[in-house]
């Protein structure tokens, strides 16, 4: 295990949900989104570095078959799998740093809040997004905090995007739909200002 699962690990096992800043009730733009692809239920669906988020109950809720879930840290895989209680059976759950992830399957839809902007070198982001151009064949969703949001998150630093520097990490591989920002209202009553953008797999003409 290397030191950002063990990082991430202790966040879930000494922090409840209202003690992180991640935390929403209703992830409504990433549902928003995830509705305009207009996909059918089942869908492939992956939420990258899930966590426990509540995305995946609505998902479920709302009839779609085929979700993943996937985070570095194997604790919060845990507590989400815990609240969906019986339920968890209908999602599909992988432990994985996203860098070295090696999907098994393509992906109509991947959604990404609050993961690309922990990676802060050419390396890391060169290697995500390599992985989704190879493994989506329909749409991706990503958050990311703003050129108004802040300088760090958990005690990390991260990257901040505007809309030209986010399509432009993209460019080639997908092509931009919509962006829109988003000041998230943390449990503590912060206000942490988000990008949110959806492109489509680029193909070539």
């Amino acid at each position: 295990m290397d030191n950002r699962q063990q990082y991430w690990d202790h966040i879930y096992q000494t922090k409840q949900s209202t003690e992180v800043s991640w935390t929403q009730e209703k992830p409504t733009i990433s549902l928003d989104f995830i509705h305009g692809f207009a996909i059918a239920k089942d869908a492939a669906v992956i939420d990258i570095g899930g966590g426990d988020s509540r995305l995946v109950d609505y998902l479920l809720d709302e009839g779609f078959t085929n979700v993943t879930v996937l985070d570095i840290s194997e604790e919060a895989l845990v507590r989400a799998k815990k609240r969906l209680g019986a339920r968890a059976g209908q999602a599909k759950w992988i432990v994985s740093d996203i860098t070295e992830f090696t999907p098994e399957t393509q992906y109509d839809v991947w959604h990404d809040r609050a993961t690309f902007h922990f990676l802060t070198t050419p390396e890391q982001i060169s290697k995500y997004i390599g992985i989704a151009d190879k493994n989506v064949k329909g749409f991706l969703t990503i958050g990311t905090f703003s050129d108004n949001g802040p300088d760090k998150c958990s005690g990390l630093p991260i990257r901040k995007y505007t809309e030209e520097l986010l399509q432009k990490e993209m460019i080639n591989r997908f092509d931009k739909i919509r962006c829109v920002t988003e000041d998230h209202v943390t449990p503590f009553n912060t206000k942490q200002n988000f990008l949110f953008c959806s492109f489509k797999k680029h193909t070539v003409n």
